[in-house]
């Protein structure tokens, strides 16, 4: 039976994939090579690991503008996040991956990098805000 988390109203279509979950910010700037795929800043703790086709669930999100064509120029070249949960975004990432054609959710009840674990199968549904974990691994 899966788990069922409510969130707010995301962007992006529904999609089901593997969780990559650190209680850290992002940026799509700082924090990514976007070319090797992978987190690239050093202090992350993601550090190393690869972001490409993960559901990528964390605390909030920095950055400014240029996020938005990053997230855009991310999804041409086919090395992208499937989608992103987090705690709390900033409107400037909403834009991003509304732009970018990314899945998008925040504003849970609950901090959602303690609820949902590295490894986790989840489904996303923005349009109802509803992320359900439906295969834990364990």
């Amino acid at each position: 039976m899966p788990i069922i988390l409510r969130c707010h109203p995301g962007v992006g279509p529904a999609v089901e994939g593997v969780a990559l979950v650190a209680r850290d910010n992002f940026s799509a700037r700082y924090d990514l090579d976007r070319k090797k795929g992978v987190f690239s800043r050093p202090s992350h703790i993601l550090a190393g690991q690869s972001y490409n086709n993960r559901i990528l669930v964390l605390d909030t999100a920095k950055g400014g503008v240029a996020t938005a064509w990053m997230l855009h120029e991310m999804k041409a070249r086919g090395i992208v996040p499937l989608a992103f949960v987090f705690n709390r975004v900033n409107p400037i990432l909403a834009q991003g991956a509304a732009f970018g054609a990314v899945t998008l959710v925040d504003r849970f009840d609950g901090d959602v990098t303690e609820m949902i674990r590295t490894g986790d199968r989840l489904r996303i549904d923005p349009a109802v805000g509803v992320v359900a974990i439906v295969d834990r691994d364990r």
